[in-house]
């Protein structure tokens, strides 16, 4: 069997940290394994991909029971495909000659900027970096927020893209999200995610989330927003049950991609 290198073993001993507390910070893991702070970041990068763990915010949390993972945007990207392009279609309809728009990360909002790429007069902010490179070099101004990059979902996070984010105006702000239910609202993964996500919706006149009905009924570890703080979804199918029944009474519009009416929700 062959034996493990001196980073194997800090990471392992990370893992075996994280099951007994529950957490871990960085400056513990300085501390513990006399290594520096971009060390014990790279090992918990590495560890986020491999293991059952989820990132926070100067640190990490054990997360072995959860069977929502963080998954890459590669490995997302081919998941219920056809349903994204069809949300994304819908979206695009919403979008007008004129408007600021918003695009957190994600499969489907990619699909959203592709579809938008030829067209003119839109300002696109984005803290999502495959975005911003999907559309440069069109006609589109594209704003892009700071921070660090998580590599799962190529979004950039943290606290100076927020601050930046504080300074914008956005029109219409459409939102990825991993999960979605009456009781946890919006919800995503990843802690500096939903960090980001909160500041852009802050800063937008009307909020829209995008998924498709993989996300429905779930709720992932951290909260974006409550229903009642979104104005729109936009999604595949009809929302059924107790779910429907809140969205109307929250007042959110339900767009369903395909369709040329949507369902109206109840003032």
């Amino acid at each position: 069997m062959t034996e493990m290198n001196k980073g194997e073993r800090r990471r392992e001993g990370i893992l075996t940290v994280l099951k007994q507390q529950g957490r871990i910070t960085i400056s513990d893991i300085v501390e513990r394994f006399g290594c520096s702070e971009a060390t014990a970041r790279r090992d918990l990068e590495l560890l986020e991909r491999t293991g059952p763990l989820v990132r926070t915010i100067g640190g990490a949390m054990y997360d072995g029971m959860n069977p929502v993972r963080d998954s890459s945007f590669a490995e997302r990207q081919g998941i219920s495909l056809l349903e994204k392009e069809h949300i994304a279609a819908e979206a695009a309809r919403h979008i007008v000659e004129g408007d600021v728009v918003g695009l957190s990360g994600g499969t489907t909002n990619y699909l959203i900027a592709k579809l938008i790429k030829m067209r003119r007069g839109i300002t696109v902010v984005t803290n999502a970096v495959n975005i911003a490179m999907e559309l440069a070099g069109s006609d589109i101004q594209v704003v892009v927020t700071g921070g660090m990059m998580r590599h799962n979902s190529f979004e950039l996070c943290g606290p100076l893209g927020e601050g930046m984010v504080s300074h914008l105006n956005i029109g219409k702000m459409f939102i990825g999200v991993d999960g979605i239910s009456e009781n946890g609202g919006i919800t995503t993964y990843s802690e500096q995610e939903a960090q980001i996500a909160k500041a852009l919706i802050s800063r937008s006149q009307i909020t829209y989330a995008v998924f498709d009905q993989s996300k429905v009924g779930r709720t992932s570890l951290f909260s974006i927003a409550q229903l009642k703080d979104l104005d729109a979804v936009i999604t595949d199918r009809p929302l059924e049950g107790a779910l429907s029944d809140y969205a109307r009474r929250c007042g959110v519009t339900v767009y369903l991609a395909g369709d040329e009416e949507e369902e109206e929700a109840e003032a």
